[in-house]
């Protein structure tokens, strides 16, 4: 058997050799490194192997494999030795082969090479015995009980309890909590443990896509700053969406030893509307770029003269960071777990006991970070459907802060940067008397001079406000330009908190 079957693989070979013709420059060793590689097709532009992969999947266009430019090459190889050739692959290797043809596919997923790759990879650590424990799961299973189950079977099995073993590990390292901020103490550890990134993909009003990997990003106390830019950005009047998408390695066992084409899982954070970005979303501007504020987090900028994408720019908080970046699809995102509402044993006195952590910084420079206990409101303090939450008065000299630094928004291409004045990145924090995080964002801010003039003691300088909204609250900064020691100073501070979150939160109805 044994000779005879390896008289067959040689006249094959021989067969392929002939069919190829005379090798140029690398040989034979070359042509078996070509035997499962991929070639992306033209005009497309992605950065790993499963990026192409998905780029090609929507964009219309075929796969294709290096066998699909020699005609017969594939047909004329029979089935059980394309099946030896993947027994010897890893899982990712495998999943890879699966996507080169229809006849891949169905050959990838036979059972009694996923049953091997399921046994070695969750078979038990200790074992008293010198048998090995792969040989012995291996053997338990008879023929028949892998014959009885349908195509892929095993593959199905064995994904779901690499998800299933993630989501343990998430969920054991995300446990302990800090105390001040509510939010994990591991989250900067699960980032690298994970070997989590995030890309853009760009679509077009044609369907095409374009994926872009992260260029740089810098981990602050609360949120995570993430950067993409380049040279070959595509039109920006021709792109209709952006998506933003968390990638991980598809088996965690490889984030140790990354490699720029392993196959690679994308969770959907966020979709934009890059149509959306008219003077009403413009926060600031220099004498080169404007740039633009889309919900939730994203800050896109734009070059003056060319009206072309100059950089994007992210601010992510770590409320859910990695499970949101993880877990999710690549077209729905992750779902948060429901909330099991909180007994609120005295509403008659409203809210008591929160906790505020804020934090104002760009390009790893903080203006601001603050922490504020005990605040309180009283049920009375309902404003167009918003609880009002002070933390800062306006009145109170002894609360009022200075901002550190000269306030901007750092920015950087491969080619240049700069700093637009008056603009920053806001994290915020609200936990509830619990301390659990009841609102969190990450969100580029302005200043802005006030339309009118507020209420209360007249200052010495010129004042300025800086205003976000969502659909679960407000928050209103007020502040004043101090030109005797140039500085800013915040005057007046003031949550207003959504009374259809808060009646979710406690299960009351305020």
């Amino acid at each position: 058997m044994a000779t005879g079957r390896g008289r067959i693989l040689q006249q094959h070979w021989l067969g392929l050799q002939t069919l190829r013709g005379p090798s140029r420059g690398g040989g034979a060793a070359r042509g078996r490194a070509r035997t499962f590689g991929f070639r992306r097709g033209p005009g497309v532009k992605c950065s790993a192997g499963s990026a192409a992969l998905r780029c090609h999947a929507r964009g219309g266009r075929r796969w294709e494999s290096p066998f699909s430019c020699r005609s017969g090459l594939l047909d004329g190889m029979p089935s059980e030795i394309l099946l030896k050739i993947f027994s010897y692959l890893d899982a990712v290797s495998l999943l890879c082969a699966g996507c080169v043809s229809r006849r891949f596919y169905h050959l990838a997923n036979d059972n009694f090479i996923w049953i091997r790759i399921y046994s070695t990879a969750f078979s038990p650590t200790r074992s008293n015995w010198k048998i090995n424990s792969v040989e012995k799961i291996a053997v338990s299973v008879s023929f028949l009980s892998v014959q009885d189950k349908e195509a892929g079977y095993w593959k199905k099995e064995y994904i779901t309890k690499q998800i299933a073993s993630v989501k343990a590990a998430l969920a054991d390292i995300l446990k302990p909590v800090n105390p001040y901020t509510g939010l994990p103490v591991k989250t900067k550890e699960a980032l690298r443990m994970f070997g989590l990134g995030w890309t853009i993909i760009l679509k077009e009003k044609s369907g095409k896509e374009y994926i872009m990997e992260h260029v740089d990003l810098s981990v602050n106390d609360t949120s995570v700053t993430v950067i993409w830019y380049g040279k070959n950005w595509p039109c920006l009047a021709s792109l209709s969406t952006l998506d933003l998408c968390g990638v991980t390695p598809v088996f965690m066992d490889w984030y140790k030893t990354p490699t720029k084409h392993r196959l690679r899982w994308h969770s959907l954070i966020a979709k934009y509307n890059l149509s959306h970005l008219t003077v009403s979303t413009m926060i600031g501007c220099d004498r080169l770029i404007r740039i633009f504020c889309l919900h939730p987090g994203l800050l896109v900028g734009v070059w003056k003269k060319e009206e072309e994408l100059a950089f994007v720019m992210a601010n992510l908080h770590f409320h859910h960071l990695v499970e949101r970046s993880t877990l999710g699809s690549a077209t729905i995102p992750y779902e948060l777990p429901p909330h099991s509402p909180f007994l609120d044993d005295s509403p008659e006195y409203g809210l008591h006991g929160y906790q505020l952590h804020v934090d104002l910084h760009s390009g790893g420079v903080f203006y601001l970070c603050g922490t504020f206990r005990n605040l309180f409101t009283k049920k009375g303090n309902i404003e167009n459907g918003h609880v009002k939450l002070i933390v800062i008065h306006l009145k109170n000299n002894r609360e009022h802060l200075p901002l550190i630094g000269k306030v901007g928004l750092s920015w950087k291409t491969d080619i240049l940067d700069g700093c637009i004045k008056s603009c920053s990145m806001m994290d915020v924090t609200l936990l509830d008397e619990h301390g659990k995080p009841f609102w969190c964002f990450s969100s580029p801010v302005c200043m802005r001079s006030p339309a009118t003039p507020a209420d209360g003691p007249s200052f010495l300088g010129q004042t300025y406000s800086v205003d976000y909204v969502d659909a679960e609250g407000r928050v209103h900064v007020e502040l004043v330009w101090i030109r005797e020691t140039e500085e800013y100073l915040i005057v007046n501070l003031v949550l207003y908190l959504s009374i259809a979150k808060i009646n979710r939160w406690f299960g009351t109805e305020y």
